[in-house]
């Protein structure tokens, strides 16, 4: 079942974000708020439904401790729906889905963990894959200011975003490390061994609802801007694959982790084909090259996680 768990992480992963990339479109200006709102939403019903499902009693307290982690999650993910507004699904993925490598800076430059050779190899790989899809963004934009004779608008800049989103999200993990690393020392209230990794889960969910209710008040009383619920279908639908790959990646990597993790690390993979051919994405000979090595080297990383389980 494990394996059966596995690719329905990777496809889910990589649906959301080809409904991600739907959902945040360049002429709608608060088109990324939007998606965070809906993705907020189902994601408190999701912890609500956990609660009741596992009985958990669960602290309110916890929203504040567990702040620190939930606030990187949550900004990281709509600095993404950001920069999806302007680049390609193809591009955006694999550089998102590079975080395990920043990670594995962030743990080599503050806790002075030295990574195995297989770790170095693929963080080669991820960035090396990363600056050359910026020189290509870099030549892209050129070329259209040249043929345009005016200024491109966000560009290189835009493509700046995944790479936020990548740092962010890392340091959020980073984070969750010390909250869930040992259960004996983690700083949440009121947790047992058995449900302390739900109830960080159903805090960064809460959060995220609380976080959907005040933007909702900023685009819709505040900005006056519509959101018709009728045309919300790729927000909701982003929303609950991203939710259902969640669900799934814990049964995936409790089953046969060495083989689960590579598997769902290059979801970004599925995203890259459903972005060729859903959305008719082309990308350059160079950018094709550049992502094949970003995703080589999380592949790689995905393997060296799962040999560590």
């Amino acid at each position: 079942m494990w394996l059966f768990f596995a690719l329905i992480t990777f496809f889910a992963w990589g649906t959301a974000d080809l409904f991600y990339k739907k959902s945040n479109v360049e002429t709608e200006k608060y088109s990324h708020l939007k998606t965070s709102i809906f993705v907020g939403v189902v994601m408190g019903i999701t912890a609500l439904a956990t609660m009741i499902a596992k009985g958990i009693d669960y602290n309110p307290l916890n929203l504040l401790i567990y702040l620190p982690v939930s606030s990187m999650y949550i900004l990281s993910m709509t600095v993404g729906y950001f920069g999806l507004r302007y680049l390609e699904l193809s591009v955006s993925s694999p550089i998102q889905n590079a975080s395990g490598a920043v990670s594995c800076i962030l743990l080599m430059i503050v806790l002075r963990e030295i990574p195995d050779a297989l770790s170095i190899a693929a963080i080669i790989l991820v960035t090396a894959g990363v600056i050359l899809l910026g020189v290509a963004e870099k030549k892209k934009e050129n070329a259209y200011e040249i043929e345009q004779n005016k200024k491109y608008k966000i560009g290189f800049k835009a493509f700046m975003m995944p790479i936020l989103y990548c740092i962010i999200d890392s340091l959020g993990t980073f984070f969750d490390g010390w909250y869930l690393d040992d259960f004996t020392k983690t700083p949440l209230a009121g947790v047992t061994e058995e449900n302390f990794e739900d109830v960080a889960n159903i805090s960064y969910e809460f959060t995220f609802l609380i976080i959907a209710v005040i933007l909702f008040i900023y685009v819709r009383v505040i900005r006056k801007e519509k959101i018709e619920l009728p045309k919300q279908g790729n927000r909701v639908a982003a929303a609950a694959f991203e939710t259902a790959g969640q669900f799934s990646y814990v049964y995936a990597l409790s089953g046969n982790g060495v083989v689960a993790a590579p598997v769902i690390a290059s979801y970004c993979v599925c995203s890259a084909v459903l972005a060729r051919i859903i959305l008719k994405e082309k990308l350059t000979k160079s950018q094709y090259i550049s992502v094949a090595l970003v995703v080589a080297g999380i592949v790689l990383l995905g393997i060296v996680e799962g040999l560590g389980e």
